[in-house]
């Protein structure tokens, strides 16, 4: 990470909100993003946020999601340097308990039941049935780098699922379709003192919000239809559309669900592998990860 740009850019921030230089403490950073809490001279506190292409569209979604209603921090000023966002945000404090199956629910209903906007990214069924052939781009490319070489497994599965993908991609604009927060998970939902809010939309876009759904109980377990058709009850009681129960692809939602969510993580991974990362000396993490979700895709989509 550099300091001297994320020190430009909340530099440039600061003069936009007339403050004067704060001081800083990580909250978390990673490779291409970072978060922290900043505490400038009059006591005041915000949030600061920076990121680098593919995450670099969260402030337009964070506005359009304000303007729909949705409950997120808000934004006090925005801006760019060398391709990085940087973000001056409320800061909503330490959250007074962890959101579990029930917040997420809620969550879920208010954000697919929010009108879409055209500005984000579409993932319609011709979208999902392309990820497997994207994945295998993906892998040319690393093996034209001398990377994924003894990866014939990975190629196998993606071939197998590229065949069936789209008749399985069937039912993809079934309700609900539209808002798609793709990094829904429990540490997403912040639970304050002063209500709940949604944070990190920076991969927002258009598309299933059964996605949603199936990732909101992680990737690190073995999916689990079961849990996940529970969760899909409970959405429907509190209000979700009751498609969201539909079979699609000729899959119950659960499976169809958790399945082209693992194809979705698994493209997005192969991605930043050759493209947004494109360091060799992550492939020993990123090939197990890869290979456990393609045959969760196997199974789960039935090919």
């Amino acid at each position: 990470m550099d300091q001297s740009l994320t020190a430009a850019l909340l530099d440039d921030l600061c003069a936009l909100v007339g403050k004067l230089l704060p001081e800083r403490a990580e909250i978390r950073v990673w490779g291409m993003s970072g978060v922290e809490r900043v505490t400038f001279p009059d006591g005041t506190t915000a949030v600061f946020k920076y990121a680098k292409e593919p995450f670099d569209r969260e402030a337009q979604a964070l506005r359009v999601a304000r303007q729909r209603g949705l409950p997120v921090p808000d934004l006090h000023a925005i801006a760019m340097r060398d391709k990085w966002l940087g973000m001056l945000m409320d800061d909503l404090g330490t959250p007074v308990r962890d959101a579990d199956d029930l917040d997420g629910v809620a969550a879920a209903v208010m954000l697919h039941a929010a009108r879409p906007t055209g500005g984000l990214p579409l993932l319609d069924g011709a979208g999902l049935a392309a990820l497997p052939s994207q994945a295998l781009d993906h892998l040319q490319r690393l093996r034209k780098a001398h990377r994924w070489t003894d990866c014939d497994d990975i190629e196998t599965a993606l071939g197998k699922i590229s065949t069936a993908a789209e008749a399985r991609a069937q039912g993809a604009t079934l309700d609900p379709f539209g808002w798609v927060h793709s990094e829904f998970h429990p540490t997403s939902i912040h639970i304050g003192e002063n209500g709940w809010h949604l944070l990190d939309f920076a991969r927002a876009f258009t598309g299933p919000g059964l996605i949603d759904l199936a990732s909101y109980h992680g990737t690190t377990e073995a999916s689990s239809p079961v849990r996940l058709r529970i969760f899909l009850e409970q959405y429907v009681v509190a209000g979700g559309h009751e498609d969201a129960l539909a079979s699609r692809g000729g899959l119950a939602a659960e499976a169809w669900a958790l399945g082209w969510h693992r194809m979705w993580a698994v493209e997005w991974f192969m991605e930043q592998a050759i493209r947004w990362i494109n360091d060799p000396a992550k492939d020993p993490a990123y090939i197990p990860v890869v290979r456990r979700h393609l045959n969760d895709v196997v199974q789960l989509l039935e090919v």
